[in-house]
């Protein structure tokens, strides 16, 4: 053998470099990481909270599908009000807001127009002045309407209030089309109702 000729035993390995590390190098890049986190966190922690807080609107939905599918059952109409009651009731609800008629109210008997007091008890016994419970007529009817993110009929109340104390052969009278609009209508609410946060 040839000593000028290389030979591959005299072949060596090549030291290989240092691996290269994923973790970040200087401190902007652990800055953005940290905020990345936090912001994930937040927004995770926002969504369980509205989820958990939107727990009565489910059921309320769960419970206005099984009354649909049993729409020509008189107690299913019946309930209607009361579910669009319930609802309301469950909703958060902020204790420094004035009843939905105080300021007219204010204004006709010349009273000032200072936030009312709604820890005080109302004609409707130990329930609050702003309590949904409480509305009935009119003040119902704006309370809906205050809190639904899309026109409602204007006779919308009273349809409910036809539903709760109607007699039995009205509503059986009543035309399938118009159950199926009430029940479209209170559906329609319950899930696009604005709560205020």
């Amino acid at each position: 053998m040839n000593p000028a000729i290389p030979s591959i035993d005299q072949l060596k390995e090549m030291a290989l470099p240092a691996p290269v590390s994923y973790a970040p190098q200087t401190w902007g890049w652990w800055t953005l990481l940290t905020l990345l986190v936090l912001s994930l966190l937040l927004v995770s922690a926002r969504r369980y909270w509205q989820w958990r807080r939107d727990r009565y609107r489910r059921e309320a939905l769960a419970r206005l599908a099984e009354l649909q599918q049993r729409s020509n059952d008189l107690n299913a109409l019946r309930e209607l009000p009361e579910l669009l009651k319930r609802v309301a009731l469950s909703m958060p609800f902020r204790q420094n807001t004035k009843p939905v008629g105080a300021s007219l109210l204010a204004k006709a008997s010349g009273q000032s127009t200072q936030p009312l007091d709604v820890t005080s008890s109302s004609r409707a016994g130990s329930l609050p002045q702003g309590s949904p419970a409480a509305l009935g007529n009119e003040d119902w009817q704006v309370f809906l309407q205050r809190h639904s993110k899309q026109p409602l009929p204007a006779d919308f109340s009273q349809q409910l209030a036809r539903l709760a104390y109607a007699p039995d052969t009205t509503l059986r009278d009543m035309p399938s089309e118009q159950r199926q609009q009430l029940f479209n209508t209170c559906k329609t609410w319950v899930e696009r109702h604005h709560v205020a946060a």
